[in-house]
């Protein structure tokens, strides 16, 4: 008996965009009920291939065969009908529109030739949520009053409304908590063992080699490497085939002892009901104090409300030993606070403006006169901001979307720069950003502490908070439970605390 072909089979694909080769002659193989991970560095060619497999681009060259039969995807409506979903890392949903009828879209069940709306569809949508683990959740609640993590299972039930033998998850598990990526996993597993396909793209690597079966890697447009098993190929490897040389897992050196100099930032019984109980932390010029806990245990609360993006209900926060407008952004930054959220291009970057206009966009008195901006000026603030943390390509006039994620980053790190900041709060600094540019940013971050920075460090990847920071922060249900040099801690002692621990004596 012959051998039952791969599931998926993309040979030679090649795109190019103006000025830019994405592809170049990439293969992938999928068998069914199989989960192939998918690495490779920021512009190494993952996102583009994968709209490739969904139907969003079309190949200049190159040949996909879907269960032994050659394809034409044509749209992602073609790619759909055939049993191939994609849930992308920015997830497609409408924020006005209900659970069910997000999930139904453009698919609504019908009866005698009529679309059949609310019950029908949310039974349907809740037999769905049911079979992903995530009962609790209202197929008739509006999508945008939904966390993160739900807001993922829900494009995880979109895709099941198919009829669908192969999933496509990009960075699933980056705004997910320790026990949501669990759950995600048993959804992984479970469709799996049903004979479903997923192509699964992450950062990280240790994930990997928890749920991948094999590995292919991409860099610069080409596939390195293929069907390396994921559990047996060490890490090492996979890092030199995803940047070429090899990097290794070490963050930058600290300083042997804490700054000898008074706390630039000093919290004081600040509070947000709901949200995190009476806190009190200092941070001094030259140190970077990091928070850790799970999401929900009031991390990025604390982040905001000392930046005055939130108001407290109690407490205050001093910078240089002056009180702060409690809720205001702007008296934040004219003392010398500056912010990198979480969601760095929804609420950090102006997607569609220049890298030099990103960077000085928060210093353009400077820059100012008469209502005329001094476009050179300008340039030349941004350019040398931009070399200061080795940001590429070296030209500012390029739009921010055409950047890596890291230097994406990097230019959100520039701007507070250029505007003099004493103080950097930094909300999961290196959320979607690769191996080989997290290294630069962690050596990054480290400089700028060295050079008299304070840094209040935010990350759900306990590994980073204990490598960069020189004392850290545990927080479980919007409490400190423990407070601690980083190196007197390691991960299995900090997630027994945000897990089970109790306030420390």
């Amino acid at each position: 008996m012959a051998p039952e072909p791969p599931l998926l089979s993309m040979s030679g694909i090649t795109k190019s965009f103006p000025g830019v080769r994405a592809l170049d002659g990439v293969d992938l193989e999928v068998q069914a009920g199989e989960v192939h991970c998918l690495l490779g560095q920021n512009g190494a060619g993952k996102s583009t291939l994968i709209k490739v497999l969904a139907g969003a681009h079309q190949p200049d060259t190159g040949t996909i065969r879907w269960r032994g039969e050659d394809v034409t995807l044509r749209s992602p409506i073609a790619a759909m009908r055939l049993g191939i979903a994609t849930i992308y890392q920015e997830l497609d949903l409408v924020e006005h529109l209900s659970v069910a009828e997000n999930v139904h879209l453009g698919h609504e069940p019908t009866a005698a030739g009529f679309v059949v709306r609310g019950r029908a569809a949310k039974a349907s949508t809740a037999a769905l949520l049911k079979r992903l683990g995530h009962p609790e959740v209202d197929p008739g609640r509006l999508v945008g009053d939904l966390s993160a993590a739900q807001q993922q299972i829900v494009s995880m039930a979109r895709a099941l409304s198919h009829d669908v033998r192969l999933i496509v998850m990009d960075e699933p598990s980056a705004a997910l908590d320790p026990d949501e990526v669990d759950n995600l996993f048993r959804i992984v597993a479970d469709l799996t063992a049903d004979g479903v396909a997923v192509v699964y793209i992450s950062h990280r690597l240790e994930e990997i080699r928890r749920i991948g079966d094999r590995v292919t890697v991409l860099k610069d447009g080409r596939a390195v490497a293929g069907g390396l098993p994921a559990e047996s190929t060490p890490t090492r490897e996979v890092v030199a085939l995803m940047t070429g040389r090899n990097v290794e897992y070490v963050f930058p050196e600290r300083p042997p002892g804490p700054p000898a100099a008074e706390p630039v930032l000093k919290v004081e019984g600040l509070s947000r009901q709901g949200e995190f109980a009476p806190l009190d932390l200092e941070v001094r010029p030259g140190e970077i104090v990091g928070l850790a806990g799970l999401v929900g245990s009031g991390r990025s609360e604390i982040l905001e409300t000392v930046y005055g993006a939130r108001k407290a209900h109690s407490g205050r926060v001093l910078v240089g030993g002056q009180p702060l407008r409690s809720g205001s952004v702007r008296a934040a930054v004219r003392a010398g606070l500056g912010l990198a959220p979480e969601e760095r291009k929804a609420q950090a970057l102006l997607m569609l403006e220049s890298v030099t206009r990103n960077v000085s966009v928060s210093a353009m008195s400077r820059f100012s006169r008469g209502g005329w901006i001094d476009r050179g000026a300008e340039l030349g603030a941004a350019r040398t901001a931009t070399r200061e943390l080795s940001l590429r390509p070296d030209n500012p006039a390029v739009p921010v979307r055409t950047l890596s994620g890291g230097n994406q980053q990097k230019a959100v790190l520039a701007r507070w720069l250029l505007r003099g900041c004493r103080v950097l709060l930094l909300d999961e600094p290196t959320r979607g950003v690769d191996v080989g540019a997290r290294a630069e940013l962690y050596a990054v971050i480290r400089r700028l502490a060295d050079e008299g920075l304070a840094v209040l460090l935010v990350s759900s990847e306990v590994p980073e908070v204990l490598g960069l920071a020189d004392r850290v922060l545990v927080l479980r249900e919007g409490r400190v439970v423990h407070e601690a040099p980083a190196r007197e801690l390691d991960e299995h002692r900090v997630l027994d605390l945000v897990m089970e621990g109790s306030p420390a004596s």
